[in-house]
């Protein structure tokens, strides 16, 4: 774990105030720029030096044999793996004849600027070459939200104490090298010069590059257009290869005269146009952008994040480290999802190749729930793309000799990517998230049009999955065997808790669904008795429970196996590098919220006493070697009275990428987690929940959070929470004649807009102590960062 803080703490931006080389991988995942389309990872605008050189396309992909040392039937036979498409970022610059480089010279200052209000990132260098030459750079990046296939880069080079001879050269750079990670040299094959030469054009200022992938045959195109602002003469020319384009620009500069050229960046990528289609789409992105100009860009990107913030914006009072921790959260799952428009968002979003780009069930589980209220029509889109794989799903379940669909473990197109089944092919309870995502958009946003389009066919194939896959016994108890649930340390088990009332909650919907539209229901072959079937085995569900312990058990004989042999010590890295599998899924030691996560998500389905002693005992097994785990662990914590430790957990959650706690940043940002941190704040200290499609709230405070307020839409309103430690007040901020029911700790109520509600704030003694965690694995406690804002 990283101790250190490599960001001042400020309310509204990420500052790096110098350039640490050994912290260069986090920092470009950090600063990476995004829209749910295009992803440009924060390398240096000169290229040099970086980790993970990245620019990608949200779904743009190639194909890769998996590796299997014994196959078996059932087996995926191909993986898909996110490519670093062609480089658009990079500036290069020489002074007089010496190539700028921050390793080179003397770097008197270097300070980069993420402001979380306007999108934009800003790098400002001072920078003297070995020959004595100094000069300023200032550069500015972007990825509109507005103009879904542009990016632009201001780039400005200002002469400090002497003329100097200037030349900037911008370019288009395809199949850059790499680093490769994984062992397996198909995975390298794959990714080494992935991409072939399609076609060039020249433009007055700027380029086109095609190119295709070898084996996906996925066509894109990335084209560079540009603005030079010179005080004098300057030169400019542009030459063009296969797999690169250069446009160079050269001037003299006097003492404080300033060379400016803004780059607009145009992408586009298909599976079915034509090169000469994919490349009209590039053209016409970059006239558009050149057309608006970097201020008309900025202009358009303020007010979207200004409307943005109006609706999603969360205030933490008291401690500056999670306020900041938080922005940063809600920024970057925006950045993941505001455009992605029907395309998968992915485990890393678009900052980093990790997990090869794949979307797991971290995007229904812990992304959605924070889209559905902050960005309702990102969450659709996201609902619409997984109805675009539906029929791989139902392929899939049929491979696997099961009804309906299955949909994949891991992905980018729809295809099955995991090639570990136990984890991947058994986890099935990822069919009931999204369905269970499908739900709460309907109840959160109000919206039935979804219903219609997909997601009452989601609704139903995925109950028929699980009516294929559940039996009752003799006695009419409906289980579900031989599954994973949340917790990969227990592989393959009985009826786990999670899975079985998650798959009775699917199949609820159904039934619920079904009856919404009777017609629809007919069109999608339901047949007479299917949803008597449906509702029979949702009504029978086991769910384990020890009456000796008093606790659910996560799966049928839990309770009974060997307690894992804790050392006191943290290994530093997860279990699963240090013991063998086998020797996890045999013992009581849990990777991630599981049992807790089921109390999380299905709370109606616990009485208080029983979700109290569940938290006591899962606590001191659970080594959170997920980081998808802390944030429920911070909502059950909140919810049973333990506020503090609820506090601490939240802080874990949204701190995972800015003090990069596992070490693997890196690779990208971990999106579940933060999003999971919004979950942590306003479900857990806001006791946000939906009871039937109305909205309960059941606000408690931690003693290090003076105040709280946050904003979120339902139903097409704008809400305000604000709680303190004494009252709460929630504010319909819009809609003439509104009214809004919601449950305030007990009692239900009608809000109508203009007229805010304030109560007392109810206390919740806790029924139990706080528990202790796994020696060696307690979370840090959430404290201010002692070193003062500067800024």
């Amino acid at each position: 774990m990283v101790a250190d803080a490599l960001f001042p703490v400020e309310p509204w931006q990420v500052r790096e105030p110098s350039l640490s080389i050994g912290r260069l991988a986090q920092s470009e995942s950090v600063f990476a720029l995004a829209n749910g389309h295009i992803g440009l990872r924060a390398n240096l605008d000169e290229g040099e030096p970086h980790v993970i050189a990245g620019t990608y396309l949200n779904s743009f992909y190639e194909q890769r044999p998996l590796p299997y040392p014994e196959g078996g039937y059932g087996y995926p036979e191909q993986g898909q793996t996110v490519v670093n498409v062609t480089d658009g970022k990079l500036i290069r610059l020489l002074v007089d004849d010496e190539p700028f480089h921050v390793a080179h010279g003397r770097l008197i200052a270097h300070e980069r600027i993420l402001d979380l209000r306007d999108g934009v990132l800003r790098r400002s260098v001072d920078w003297e070459s070995p020959a004595g030459r100094r000069v300023r750079i200032r550069s500015s990046r972007m990825v509109s939200f507005t103009q879904r296939a542009v990016a632009a880069v201001a780039y400005e080079v200002e002469a400090v104490g002497q003329p100097v001879r200037i030349t900037v050269q911008s370019g288009l750079v395809a199949n850059e090298e790499q680093p490769h990670d994984s062992s397996d040299p198909r995975v390298a094959a794959a990714l080494d010069r992935p991409l072939e030469a399609v076609g060039q054009d020249t433009e007055q200022h700027g380029a086109v590059l095609l190119h295709r992938t070898r084996v996906s045959r996925l066509l894109m195109g990335a084209g560079m257009d540009h603005v030079v602002e010179a005080p004098g003469d300057y030169d400019e020319e542009t030459d063009v290869r296969a797999d690169w384009a250069r446009t160079t620009v050269v001037t003299v500069l006097q003492p404080g005269e300033s060379l400016r050229i803004t780059k607009f960046l145009g992408y586009a990528w298909s599976s079915s146009r034509s090169p000469e289609a994919v490349r009209d789409q590039v053209a016409g992105a970059l006239t558009g952008a050149r057309y608006a100009g970097w201020e008309g860009l900025a202009a358009e990107q303020r007010a979207y994040l200004d409307d943005f913030w109006d609706a999603a914006d969360v205030e933490v009072d008291g401690d500056p480290v999670l306020q900041q921790a938080v922005r940063f959260s809600l920024f970057h799952v925006l950045q993941a999802g505001a455009r992605a428009e029907r395309r998968a968002i992915g485990a890393k979003g678009l900052t980093g190749p990790g997990y090869d780009g794949h979307a797991f069930w971290d995007t229904e589980g812990f992304v959605l729930p924070l889209l559905t209220y902050i960005a309702p029509h990102a969450a659709a889109d996201t609902l619409r793309w997984r109805h675009s794989i539906l029929g791989q799903a139902r392929h899939r379940a049929r491979t696997l000799g099961l009804a309906g669909a299955a949909f994949p473990w891991r992905t980018i197109h729809g295809e099955e990517c995991s090639a570990y089944w136990p984890a991947g092919t058994a986890a099935l309870h990822l069919n009931a998230v999204i369905a269970r995502a499908v739900d709460r958009y309907r109840q959160v946003t109000g919206d039935d049009s979804l219903d219609e389009e997909c997601g009452l066919e989601i609704l139903v194939e995925t109950a028929r999955l699980w009516v294929s896959y559940g039996h009752h016994d003799d006695a009419g108890v409906w289980h579900v065997d031989g599954v994973t649930g949340p917790d990969e340390y227990s592989a393959v088990a009985d009826d786990n808790v999670f899975t079985n009332l998650m798959a009775a909650r699917n199949l609820r919907a159904a039934v619920a669904g079904c009856a919404r539209r009777p017609a629809l229901a007919a069109r999608l072959g339901v047949r007479p008795g299917e949803t008597e079937a449906w509702q029979a085995a949702a009504d029978a569900a086991h769910v384990p429970y020890d009456k000796r312990l008093g606790v659910h058990q996560q799966s049928t004989g839990f309770t009974r196996y060997a307690p894992w042999p804790f050392t006191g010590e943290h290994p530093g890295e997860p279990l699963m590098l240090h013991a063998p599998y086998f020797q996890l899924y045999r013992r009581q030691v849990i990777k991630q919220a599981d049992l807790v996560l089921a109390m999380h998500w299905l709370p109606e389905e616990f009485t208080a006493e029983q979700k109290a002693r569940n938290v006591d005992y899962y606590e001191r097994i659970t080594v959170r070697d997920s980081s998808l785990s802390a944030c429920t662990q911070a909502v059950m914590c909140a919810e049973v009275g333990h506020l503090e430790l609820a506090h601490d957990y939240a802080s874990e959650a949204a701190l995972v990428d800015l003090r990069d706690l596992h070490g693997n940043t890196g690779h990208g940002l971990h999106l579940a987690s933060l999003a999971g941190a919004w979950s942590a704040i306003v479900e857990g200290f806001g006791g946000l929940r939906e009871r039937d499609g109305v909205l309960a709230l059941d606000p408690r405070l931690p003693e290090g959070v003076t105040g709280l307020r946050f904003r979120l839409r339902h139903h097409g309103l704008r809400l305000l929470v604000e709680a303190g430690h004494r009252t709460v007040r929630v504010t319909v901020r819009d809609g003439d004649g509104a009214r809004l029911p919601l449950r305030l700790y007990d009692e239900s109520l009608s809000v109508a807009a203009g007229e805010p509600v304030e109560r007392d704030v109810v206390p919740l003694k806790p029924l139990l102590p706080a528990p202790q965690q796994p020696p060696g694995y307690a979370p840090e406690r959430a404290v201010p960062d002692p070193r003062p804002a500067t800024r």
